[in-house]
């Protein structure tokens, strides 16, 4: 079966863990723009500020299979088209500008080359 599956906790630390699993997840609205300084642990020791929507609904299914929807707003919405970003194959750094992505793929490189001469 073809089976997206994303898994999300935007709880804060101090908090009891609260995980939002999507089963085949869709954006199906947006609202707004927002700028959030998004890392990834694909691009380990890369923050940069991603431009995306305030607020997006995304319609998925629950454990159950059944259709559920969730409205996310400011860092869940982040959260939820940074994850959906992922299973359409996309790393946040795809958002940047062009400028802006050379020159985090060239310190990536760079970053790399001096940790394979240690």
């Amino acid at each position: 079966y073809p089976l997206r599956l994303a898994v999300i906790d935007v709880t804060p630390a101090d908090q009891p863990k609260n995980l939002l699993v999507l089963i085949n997840p869709e954006i199906v609205s947006v609202e707004g723009e927002c700028t959030w300084d998004e890392g990834c642990l694909s691009v380990p020791d890369c923050n940069e500020e991603v431009k995306r929507s305030k607020k997006v609904v995304v319609r998925y299914r629950n454990l159950e299979g059944e259709t559920a929807e969730i409205t996310g707003e400011d860092l869940l919405a982040v959260a939820l088209q940074h994850e959906i970003d992922h299973l359409d194959g996309a790393l946040f750094i795809d958002r940047l500008s062009p400028l802006k992505r050379r020159l985090v793929k060239k310190k990536l490189q760079k970053k790399e080359k001096e940790e394979k001469k240690v």
